[in-house]
Order: C-alpha cells, then structure tokens, then sequence
C-alpha cells in the first residue's frame, strides 16, 4: 500500500516524541537542574524517523510531501525539531524540547488520524514555484512554534522569579531577557518565511485561476496570520511591546494558528478541492 512504509516511520517518531514527553515530566518536577541531553537525544532520533518519513513519501509519489494536511503537519514538526536541534547546541537552550515535547507529542497523534493523509485524483503543489510557496509557509509555521515554546520558557521562568525565587536561581534555563530576544527572532524569521511564501500566491493563483485574488478561506485566513504577527512584532519594534504580554501574545498567536489551520485547509476549494 502506498504511503504505509512512511506512516511506519512517522509513527516512530511520534513514540519517540511521547517518550521525551514523559522524560520532559521529570524535568519539571526538578525544576530544570540538570542538562537536558537525553531528551535531546531523543528528539534527535525521532528527528531521523520524522526526517525517513518525509524522504519516503517525497520519492514515493515524486513531489514535495505537503500536498495533504498530513503531510504539512509531519513536515511543521519536522521543522520544529530541526531549528531546535541547532539552538539545543547550546545547553542551556536544551530545554525548550522539555516544553517542544508535548506540543509535537500532541500535533503528531493528530497527524496519524487516517482522515488527514487524503490523496485526491492530482497533487495540489505540482511543480517547484508551488512546492516553494508550501514549503516557506510550512517553514513559517515552525518558526512561530518554536518562538511560542520560547515564549512559554519565559513565562515559566518569570512565573519562577515572582513565586520561586530558589527555583529560578538553581534553574539552567536561560535568563528571560536572553528567551525575549530568541522570541523576537524566531518570530522575526518566521514573518519574512511567510511573507516571501505568500508573495509567491497571487503568481499561483494567476497560473491556475486566471485571477491574482480569490475571496477563499485559505487565503483570507493567511492574510489575516500574516497581519496578526505583524502586528505583533510591530508593537514589539515601535512600542517596545516586550515581556509577559509579548510572550503571552506570541502563545496565543501560534494556538491561532495551530487550532484553526486544520477547519480553513478543509473549507478551502483552493487547497482543498
């Protein structure tokens, strides 16, 4: 059957996930005392499984795999590991896969439901100006989700500064101003990603349509992402916007966008005829 080996292999990665989420548990309960290394390595062999998945369904059906809304949520958490396997060089940054876990445990259930991996008659990204636009969105996404789990760190160790200021103290995390600044730029990227991505729409939409502009949910839903983080980091730049309601801002943009991409991706004709 096609497509089963790759589901095989994501289905490792995602026990591997929940395996870091259980260890993740531990972590907290010491309040972030030790070096974080196993649930690094942990999330480093759940990267090569997510990393094996996405290989065999790209070879497989010979396209970029993020034709489906399997295949874009295997591809978003593949990008969250893959960033913050480059930042876990630092060691104390480690611990953001403490706080990644659960989140790519949870996204990655939900990508296993059979209802997602749907294949229509012709693949949705056909050809490489396509593929980019996908895979720059996709690639935004993660970006955003891995600067609301840095938001998340802030907001713990603050939380830790205010009621448990031993715990803070013998905690490895990072200082909250240094989690501020990792916020900023996770998000700054994230924003020209997607940016770039939906510069490529109008030329997609001519190609196919005949139109540069369609009134679907896709994509008013995006224009409206890309207005909600730039507004965010607008208020983080001009006003100085930083601190608890920045990080609170930032969590409550990617629940956003993680809770609502799935029901617009469905709605669409355009992404999902």
């Amino acid at each position: 059957m096609v497509g089963l080996a790759d589901r095989t292999y994501f289905l490792f990665a995602v026990i591997i996930y929940g395996l870091s989420t259980i260890y993740s548990v531990f972590l907290w309960r010491k309040g972030f005392r030790r070096d974080d290394r196993i649930s690094y390595l942990l999330l480093a062999l759940a990267f090569v499984f997510n990393t094996a998945a996405l290989f065999k369904r790209g070879f497989t059906l010979a396209r970029c795999p993020v034709n489906n809304l399997y295949e874009a949520t295997a591809f978003v958490i593949w990008t969250i590991v893959a960033v913050y396997l480059l930042m876990g060089t630092w060691r104390r940054l480690r611990f953001l896969g403490a706080f990644a876990s659960p989140v790519l445990f949870a996204i990655g259930v939900f990508a296993l439901m059979p209802g997602l991996d749907v294949r229509g008659p012709r693949p949705e990204f056909s050809h490489g100006l396509a593929s980019l636009h996908a895979t720059l969105i996709l690639l935004s996404y993660g970006a955003f989700g891995l600067g609301s789990i840095a938001a998340v760190m802030y907001l713990n160790e603050e939380h830790d500064l205010k009621f448990n200021k031993s715990r803070a103290v013998l905690s490895m995390l990072p200082s909250i101003e240094r989690l501020d600044r990792i916020t900023t730029r996770l998000l700054s990227a994230g924003f020209i990603l997607l940016s770039v991505g939906l510069s490529l729409a109008p030329f997609l939409m001519k190609e196919r349509y005949g139109v540069f502009f369609q009134a679907d949910a896709k994509i008013l839903w995006s224009i409206f992402v890309w207005i909600l983080y730039a507004g965010l980091l607008f208020m983080r730049g001009w006003f100085s916007q930083r601190g608890r309601k920045f990080a609170w801002g930032t969590v409550g943009s990617f629940s956003f966008v993680l809770l609502t991409f799935w029901g617009v991706n469905l709605l669409s004709k355009v992404h999902h005829p």
